[in-house]
């Protein structure tokens, strides 16, 4: 049975994002994506000309769903500076989630780096965005642009930190900072 277009496309991109989160995008093969997406390799090439055009269409398709919580999140009707905050419960969240490796787009850039300029350009993107987001909710604080930047640099720090150490601490410590910058950048 062939399998639509959109079906097969869904399927490689899961198992792909799956097991480059798991295993590293190098750790992985395309017969691997074969096997666990069940989709044959000549088709697999067809939707996907590469292995890093399949990275980069991954990273795209987890960006959506990221965004979508990102959003979700720091929505709603709570003090901003709640809201900014809810971003590192988040966090705290994924990092004791069974299977936490880090962020994937750091990741994927680390082990690509400048082989991959599509991946490059992907990984860009996701922290554009969001960099972009806390800059809307800090402005709805009334906070100082710049904090925005100091914020993102500490979400991605956690998130290395969580990888290598102990998720638990690396996450209220990361909250317990963005506290700090937040009482100090926004008076009450």
């Amino acid at each position: 049975m062939v399998l639509p277009e959109d079906q097969a496309r869904r399927q490689v991109l899961d198992a792909a994002s799956r097991l480059f989160y798991e295993r590293g995008v190098n750790g992985v093969g395309m017969d691997a994506i074969r096997d666990a997406a069940g989709v044959s390799l000549k088709r697999i090439y067809a939707l996907y000309p590469s292995k890093e055009a399949l990275v980069e269409a991954a990273l795209i398709a987890r960006e959506r769903e990221v965004h979508l919580e990102l959003v979700r999140r720091t929505g709603g009707r709570a003090p901003a500076r709640e809201r900014i905050l809810s971003l590192f419960d988040l966090l705290g969240e994924w990092f004791v989630a069974p299977g936490y490796r880090g962020c994937a787009y750091l990741n994927a850039l680390a082990e690509l780096g400048g082989s991959a300029p599509r991946v490059s350009e992907a990984v860009r993107r996701h922290k554009r965005s969001w960099r972009e987001l806390l800059a809307a909710r800090v402005a709805e604080a009334g906070g100082p642009p710049r904090l925005a930047d100091q914020l993102a640099l500490l979400i991605n720090g956690a998130m290395t930190t969580a990888a290598l150490g102990d998720p638990r601490a690396a996450a209220a410590d990361a909250r317990a900072m963005a506290q700090t910058l937040l009482e100090q950048a926004i008076p009450a």
